[in-house]
């Protein structure tokens, strides 16, 4: 068996490997900004407790648009995290694949 044959096995492993920690890493991310919007929220609502309705007038307006702007990120975020667990399945099925692959090779030498 040819060395570039290998070694090229052997990298495209290595990619697979990154794909796949760099999904875990998305998956991560994406419940940790979850996590951070929610506390956002919670902290905001408890700072308006703390104010006179009235006064905070000047900021009443973008109350909704703000919403809006979390409840959208929100749902991207939960579409991906529905989409994920396939995404990873398939990254960890495709690194199986080239380790396979690679030690075949290898062994063939």
């Amino acid at each position: 068996m040819a060395r570039d044959e290998v070694e090229a096995a052997y990298f495209t492993l290595l990619r697979a490997r990154e794909e796949l920690s760099g999904l875990h890493r998305w998956s991560e991310y994406l419940g940790d900004e979850l996590r951070r919007m929610r506390r956002f929220v919670s902290e905001g609502a408890a700072l308006d407790d703390t104010v006179d309705r009235r006064l905070r007038r000047a900021l009443r307006h973008t109350d909704g648009p703000l919403k809006e702007a979390l409840d959208a990120r929100a749902a991207v975020i939960h579409d991906e995290q529905a989409r994920l667990p396939e995404r990873i399945a398939a990254a960890e099925r495709f690194v199986e694949e080239c380790e396979r692959d690679h030690a075949t090779l290898r062994n063939a030498r």
